[in-house]
């Protein structure tokens, strides 16, 4: 396939060069040697993806980077056929030759994506992007740690050193089985569903059918709620409600427990309307779908629990892990991916499963948001947790997502008006149009018509 050459602007290519390095973001010289580069590509892939750029120079004293590229495309050859052994251009990796008039040479953009595999440099070592750092991932607990974050292993299959009778022989899959499987044995059934190996039940098993899994596995499947009578960016213990609740139990109950819980602590919560105190609400879709996805999707390698903490504004949901394999938050609710699959299929299987719609938990939330007037949730990716934040703000107007949509694109349609300001029904966006233009604030774009028809600002 072969690598395109794009013309940039002075303008463009001086705001390259101002960009600092960092987490996303790595320049090199021409004379580094391609196989240190494939460290970077490795880290790159490795963590949540990034852009390495081969031909511009750092200058010291101050700081600063200079634009000195290949002299011809072909003199990066050497650099390319190195890439593409290990990191073939496609899905995962592209690459893209950049030159500005009046600048020497052609440089060598590589965009990389979070990928689904770990990713090896030249050494046959893996890297992760840690700030401005590609550092080495070393064998043992660090190279676990990654294939668990990559999901390539799963901690829900490891061993747990007790007796199987623990799961064979507890109320959950007692229950459970009169209700899903009455036909077979529970040390049978178990047995063929994998969560008993080796006579010893797997962290899955353990999670799922033990009375207190909490007990064998400690900070590492609960669940913390919090309560704090504040709107402060941070929680401090003197606005504390209460005592931290501490949920614990099989999955099931513990989700079914935790939704009830963060819902009746929220209807609690008042705030002055209209000349009266009035409740807040929140769409108990949006609360239930957050706390399960949290729970069933969190990285039970990490010893801390599922922490929700509700506060005057909005409710916080933090669960232990980075997004798994290729997920990011910019896909995250159109890419679907499990890092505990024996857990998702099996709590699927329930009568009454908290998992109903598997893989469309956020979008479902999201949903409930929107059609309750209020902002979208907030996904954060932290350190080593993915944070999903639920504000009680309402959205903005129509009118006010259509002019701002117009800020940065020559026209609307009505289909994408749709799209942005969550209004499920043409005739009402064509309701806000035509009161828009009434108020000439925007107009019909001339020379379209019937659905095709476009509006831009006046």
């Amino acid at each position: 396939m072969p690598i395109g050459i794009s013309e940039i602007s002075i303008e463009q290519k001086d705001r390259l060069l101002s960009k600092k390095e960092g987490h996303f973001l790595d320049f090199k010289a021409m004379e580094v040697k391609p196989a240190r580069l494939t460290k970077h590509l490795s880290a790159f892939a490795n963590a949540d993806g990034g852009e390495l750029y081969i031909g511009i120079d750092e200058k010291e004293y101050p700081v600063r980077f200079e634009w000195r590229g290949f002299s011809t495309p072909e003199d990066a050859n050497g650099h390319l056929q190195i890439f593409e052994e290990l990191f073939p251009l496609g899905t995962d990796f592209e690459y893209g030759f950049l030159q500005c008039e009046g600048s020497a040479g052609f440089v060598l953009q590589i965009q990389v994506v979070k990928t689904r595999e770990i990713k090896y440099a030249s050494d046959r070592k893996p890297y992760l992007r840690r700030g401005a750092q590609s550092l080495p991932v070393n064998e043992g607990a660090p190279l676990k740690k990654l294939e668990y974050t990559k999901g390539l292993t799963s901690f829900e299959t490891e061993l747990v050193n007790i007796d199987i009778a623990e799961v064979t022989n507890s109320l959950p899959i007692i229950r459970f089985m009169l209700e899903v499987v009455p036909t077979s044995e529970p040390e049978t059934w178990l047995r063929k569903q994998q969560v008993i190996r080796e006579n010893k039940p797997t962290v899955a098993g353990l999670l799922l059918f033990t009375e207190e899994p909490q007990a064998f596995l400690p900070k590492r499947c609960g669940i913390k709620v919090y309560r704090y009578e504040t709107q402060d960016a941070v929680g401090f213990r003197e606005a504390l409600s209460f005592d931290p609740i501490t949920v614990e139990g099989c999955l099931d109950e513990q989700i079914s427990t935790a939704v009830l819980t963060t819902v009746g602590t929220v209807e609690a919560i008042k705030r002055l309307g209209e000349g009266e105190l009035e409740n807040i609400t929140y769409p108990k879709e949006a609360i239930h779908e957050i706390i399960t996805n949290a729970v069933i999707h969190r990285d039970y390698s990490i010893a801390d629990d599922v922490h929700i903490r509700i506060f005057d504004n909005r409710i916080e949901i933090e669960s232990p892990g980075r997004l798994p394999a290729h997920i990011t938050v910019k896909n995250i609710l159109y890419e679907r991916y499990a890092r505990n699959g024996t857990i998702v299929r099996l709590l699927n299987k329930y009568p009454n499963p908290p998992n109903k719609d598997v893989g469309e938990g956020l979008n479902t939330a999201f949903a409930a948001m929107n059609q309750l007037g209020l902002k979208s949730p907030e996904i954060v990716e932290k350190e080593n947790s993915v944070l999903v934040t639920i504000k009680h703000e309402p959205l903005a107007s129509p009118e006010t997502v259509i002019l701002e949509y117009l800020e940065s694109h020559e026209s609307i349609t009505n289909e994408t008006a749709r799209m942005i300001c969550h209004i499920p029904l043409d005739r009402t966006v064509k309701t806000i149009f035509q009161r828009m233009i009434e108020h000439n604030i925007i107009e019909k774009v001339p020379g379209t018509s019937y659905r095709w028809t476009e509006y831009r600002k006046k």
